[in-house]
């Protein structure tokens, strides 16, 4: 009995801490706005390169973009850039992702980076631009190092 004003204590708490998580959590994977910091742009992008995946990275696509996956050029829709995408994080599995350089203008972006995935070292260049106020991917290159 001396410890029910506890246990209600936490399950009071518990749907607002559960749902600040979910909120969160689908808030990292939404494309930020020019209101959001300049190279901040790129942290979550590269979290989801790093990662493989390639779901949370195609929110980033916009909706036709050019992509470039070991000399395969070609310009694809967002849903085409996916599959893209996933094909190669399922023939090289990444193990890490790290930006070597960015540069831009207050609209445009971009970062060279250097993927290790499959026992392989990749250079990957992302030009971003800004269009309604949000970043999108614009052009996606991925190539041997």
């Amino acid at each position: 009995m001396k410890y029910l004003p506890i246990v209600l204590l936490v399950a009071l708490l518990a749907g607002p801490v559960a749902s600040a998580q979910s909120f969160m959590i689908q808030k990292a994977a939404q494309p930020l706005t020019t209101a959001d910091s300049g190279d901040d742009v790129f942290i979550p992008v590269s979290k989801y390169i790093a990662s493989g995946n390639s779901e949370a990275l195609s929110a980033w696509f916009a909706d036709n973009l050019e992509i470039s996956v070991l000399s395969k050029e070609s310009d694809a829709s967002r849903a085409q850039a996916r599959q893209i995408v996933k094909s190669f994080f399922d023939t090289y599995t990444p193990r890490s992702f790290d930006i070597t350089h960015t540069a831009g203008r207050a609209n445009m972006k971009y970062a060279l980076g250097t993927l290790k995935a499959g026992g392989e070292t990749f250079n990957v260049t992302i030009f971003m631009s800004c269009k309604n106020d949000t970043y999108r991917i614009q052009q996606l290159k991925i190539e041997r190092f």
